[in-house]
């Protein structure tokens, strides 16, 4: 999505000729590449770099000719640089997201990425304060549904299959010598069910645990960075984007981070203590104290839910406060409700032996219910926002947010069911021991091939519309370049390149297709484990020859694509883990899905944004206020994103020297149709009326980028651009130009007259740098 960033060179006529270096006024050009990153060098176009200021995650770099001679962290005589442009820095970011190998990691926590995107994706409604209140409540309720899903599949595997099923059959155990001390056989300490459990309770443990210490310490090197501190009051007419709170979400994030431990450690106690319970029916004093303590975790877990209802983020200000007691004490109290529930467990109970499934089959059954009913909700509160201010640019007509949160808690079920069926499949290898997983989840497998051949349909629509597009391009090609030589094989590559493009604009209609089709499926899955309690294969036993080869095809197939999946899953993590080139692929996923602050589940991949977003602020707003100078924001792809985003957090006395300048920018194609209340049309308006001049280059063979569509504002977008620059050979061209689409937009000749005119706008017939910035009243463009 985001190519080599290349320099270039163009004279700026905003600055007299012959005016003497030192007083002329200091122009910069702040570069910031898009996702999949790239190298200062590249961005600059030097193969001698400094990095003026910043760490090894991100950091702010100039070519080493535009250095002032007191050292790297200083500041060049005002003006341009040797090569007669303004001087550059480039703004590298990619280390955030694809930077060392513990990213590969990152994979296991996409479900929680892809929830934490649908409390941002809802509809633009100014006013409706208690509705929005609601959208971010139900949002944080399903986060929290992931959370218990994940550690109880955790506990199903861990628990009921090792150690509950497999370590308590002779036949399982004795393939596996590392489960012979807990077999029975052997009569061992260990052989005891509740003390297998107790013991198998350390693995569900250790990955709470591992939750939490991800998400602890990569706050602390990501989002623990403070925005440059202002009043809201400065700027009545901007967005949520500016308000001061909005990239330093340490409050939220600590409650959730704290309420989400304790959840997946109360699912752990209460794996450990309902199973002894239900067997404890003739025991009075034990049976006594397992009610106590299934009461405490009941308290315990309403406790959690409340937090996690009671308060959402706070961005109107900065509010650096933790809730100390509540943060230690909410998963400190978890820790020793689960300890208590390892000692009731292990208690010595004689002729209590394991058989079939751990009791608490159902779990799984009545997540799945929760997570359909929280989707359904979810819809009905967006879809009333939506009407009350609809934008139709906006995707799925607001539901967007809704369809992504069923999407997460489908892969959640999915990943869930393929790690205890491919567990159940390894221990037994006969299949003939085990009762294997629950049923519900393998009712939620078998509904994989259903799922794909409604996404090999719409696909095959979807490529049937683009090729009937192509073939109507081709014309539009022919009609722009009169009287050259027809090259028909030049005009189907342009037209084909085009009409892929397009593919970007479609993606509503598959997520929607998407999004329906599972919530059937769920349901009609649902339906199946419930009423029956059997195996799709085994349910459709007795029914018609067609139905059973159907269920049966169904079951297999799924089982072995979840397999599949699981497989690739892997591999694709450890040779990310290996592989720098690898890495930065997962990091191109991260840098789209991982923009946004972790407000719903604080367990998803940490935010860049909230490291680089103060560090683009900081460094634009100590830059003018030192220099008194010009700035030129300059944004590639998700750079664009940045820019925008830290253009919102400036005071206004800094937007009047600064300009804006994107290019193959997704701000309104994909961040404002997926994302209305934070880079809507109102939004993009505000943005514009408070900065300086806007520029947004874009063409119509880029599959990301795309006009901004500014209300009242057309000539903030400038005309497409050439894409091939020339059809044919040409003296200025002797070779074919190449089809860019997304990549090399520095090298058009516009780009350098974009940023000329803006830097124009700025100061315009400005003689001289005045002493300070706060001395210079600028008009905006």
């Amino acid at each position: 999505m985001a190519g080599a960033q290349k320099r270039t060179t163009a004279p700026d006529p905003a600055r007299p000729p012959g005016t003497p270096a030192a007083t002329r006024p200091a122009d910069l050009e702040l570069l910031v590449h898009g996702v999949g990153g790239t190298t200062p060098e590249k961005m600059l176009g030097d193969p001698r770099t400094v990095r003026v200021t910043g760490d090894d995650t991100a950091a702010v770099f100039r070519r080493a000719g535009d250095v002032g001679p007191t050292g790297a962290d200083t500041d060049p005589p005002p003006g341009t640089s040797p090569r007669g442009e303004p001087v550059q820095e480039a703004y590298v970011w990619c280390n955030l997201t694809s930077g060392n190998a513990s990213r590969a990691l990152w994979l296991l926590l996409l479900p929680f990425m892809v929830v934490n995107l649908a409390h941002w994706m809802r509809p633009a409604a100014p006013g409706r304060t208690r509705t929005i209140r609601l959208y971010g409540l139900l949002v944080r309720l399903a986060a929290l549904s992931l959370t218990v899903l994940l550690v109880a599949a955790a506990c199903e595997v861990a628990l009921d299959l090792v150690a509950w099923q497999c370590a308590g059959v002779t036949a399982c155990s004795g393939r596996h010598s590392w489960l012979r001390f807990l077999s029975p056989a052997g009569h061992g300490w260990w052989s005891v069910p509740g003390r297998r459990l107790a013991l198998a309770a350390l693995v569900p443990t250790a990955l709470t645990a591992l939750l939490w210490y991800l998400s602890h310490r990569t706050w602390s090197a990501y989002e623990s960075h403070r925005p440059i501190t202002r009043t809201p009051e400065a700027d009545p007419n901007a967005g949520a984007l500016a308000s001061p709170g909005f990239w330093y979400g340490r409050r939220l994030g600590a409650r959730l981070r704290a309420a989400h431990t304790a959840a997946g450690l109360l699912t752990i106690a209460a794996a450990l203590t309902f199973p002894a319970l239900r067997h404890d029916h003739h025991a009075a004093l034990l049976h006594t104290l397992g009610l106590i303590l299934g009461a405490a975790l009941l308290g315990w877990a309403l406790t959690v839910a409340l937090v996690v209802c009671r308060r959402g983020r706070s961005e109107t200000r900065l509010d650096p406060g933790t809730d100390r007691l509540l943060v230690r004490g909410l998963p400190l109290g978890a820790l020793a409700l689960l300890l208590l529930a390892a000692l009731y467990a292990g208690w010595s109970r004689p002729g209590w032996h394991s058989a079939g499934r751990l009791p608490g089959d159902p779990v799984f059954g009545a997540l799945m219910l929760v997570q359909g009913v929280l989707a359904v909700a979810l819809a009905v509160v967006a879809y009333d926002l939506y009407r009350r201010n609809p934008d139709p640019r906006a995707a799925m007509r607001g539901l967007g947010g809704p369809a992504v949160a069923l999407l997460a808690c489908a892969l959640g079920g999915v990943a869930s069911g393929g790690v205890a069926q491919r567990v159940a499949d390894w221990l037994d290898g006969t299949r003939s021991s085990l009762s294997g997983p629950p049923v519900t989840l393998t009712w939620q497998a078998a509904a994989i091939p259903p799922l794909l051949l409604v996404l090999l349909a719409t696909t095959a629509l979807l490529g049937a519309r683009v090729a009937r597009l192509a073939r109507a391009e081709r014309a539009r090609v022919r009609h722009q370049h009169p009287g050259e030589p027809e090259d028909t094989s030049r005009t189907r590559a342009i037209a084909r390149t085009r009409a892929m493009a397009t593919l970007t604009d479609r993606a509503p209609l598959l997520l929607a297709v998407v999004a329906v089709t599972i919530l059937l499926l769920g349901a009609a899955a649902l339906t199946g484990s419930l009423t029956t309690g059997l195996p799709p294969a085994r349910a459709a036993h007795s029914a018609d020859e067609p139905v059973r080869i159907a269920a049966e095809t169904a079951q297999a197939l799924g089982s072995w694509l979840v397999g599949l999946g699981l497989l690739l899953f892997v591999t694709w993590g450890r040779r990310a883990y290996k592989d720098a080139s690898a890495r930065r692929t997962i990091g191109i996923l991260w840098d789209v899905g991982t923009f946004w602050p972790r407000a719903a589940h604080p367990f998803a991949p940490p935010c860049y944004a909230e490291r680089a977003v103060p560090d683009l602020t900081w460094r634009t707003a100590t830059w003018t206020e030192r220099t008194g100078g010009r700035l030129v924001l300059s944004g590639h792809s998700q750079g664009s994103v940045l820019v925008a985003a830290a253009a919102w957090q400036l005071t206004p006395a800094t937007r009047e020297r600064v300009a804006l300048l994107t290019y193959g920018s997704p701000l309104e194609r994909l961040y404002g149709r997926w994302f209305p209340a934070h880079f809507g049309p109102d939004a993009l308006a505000a943005l514009h009326r408070d900065t300086g001049p806007w520029t947004n280059l874009y063409r119509r063979t880029d599959p990301i980028g795309g006009p901004l569509r500014v209300p009242g504002e057309p000539h903030v977008d400038h005309e497409p651009l050439a894409d091939p620059r020339a059809y044919g050979r040409t003296p200025q061209h002797p070779l074919p130009a190449p089809i860019l689409g997304h990549s090399d937009y520095q090298d058009d000749p516009a780009f350098a007259r974009a940023r000329t005119r803006l830097l124009g706008r700025l100061h315009p017939g400005l003689p001289a740098q005045r002493p300070s910035a706060q001395q210079d009243e600028a008009p905006t463009g």
